[in-house]
């Protein structure tokens, strides 16, 4: 794998709200918070853009609405905003993709000249896997860092339930599969750019 010197890392929506477990349900992968911050202070530390990205929910009673506490990203990232050689980019969103944001992070990507991107954060099945899909959609080369992602529990049509991993699974297979994004895990993405 070869990761660009103005390889973009996109960090989706890593904000307080889905801490609540009585909204969300039981979650996958502990590991995912440590895998971003590492991939962010890698990024930062390389000189590569680093994207923040915001959901700010339309639901009234979403917790990441606007104006609620849970809107807020986590303690670890909102440290790392702002630091790092290279540049960096703050979005908002109320839609699950990053690429359907304000301001326009395709214009932004192109105009650096990025062609690469890696997409982490939450939920993996959810804004991190459109945001995937859309990138690929739109030309770049995406990496999809698959243990910096977390999502939760499922309910789909016919009462169907899903477990977090086998949604996060699902995901990894269909991006994969689909040729939407490389599906790769922290270890490589650091290895390959330091």
């Amino acid at each position: 794998m070869e990761i660009r010197e103005n390889a973009a890392l996109v960090v989706v929506d890593v904000q307080q709200g889905f801490e609540e477990e009585a909204h969300w349900g039981p979650r996958n992968n502990p590991e995912a918070d440590r895998n971003i911050a590492e991939l962010i202070d890698v990024w930062q530390a390389s000189g590569r853009p680093v994207v923040f990205v915001r959901h700010d929910s339309p639901e009234p009673d979403s917790p990441l609405r606007a104006g609620y506490p849970g809107n807020a990203f986590k303690e670890y990232v909102e440290e790392r905003r702002g630091k790092g050689a290279g540049p960096g980019l703050f979005l908002t969103k109320s839609v699950n993709s990053a690429f359907y944001g304000a301001p326009d992070l395709d214009a932004w990507l192109r105009g650096a000249g990025v062609r690469q991107i890696v997409v982490a954060g939450i939920q993996t099945n959810m804004c991190a896997e459109t945001t995937a899909r859309m990138g690929g959609n739109l030309g770049y080369e995406v990496f999809f860092a698959f243990d910096a992602t977390y999502t939760f529990d499922a309910v789909g049509p016919w009462g169907w339930k899903l477990s977090a991993d086998e949604v996060a699974r699902a995901t990894a297979v269909t991006l994969h599969g689909g040729g939407f994004a490389s599906v790769v895990r922290t270890e490589e993405l650091v290895a390959a750019a330091k």
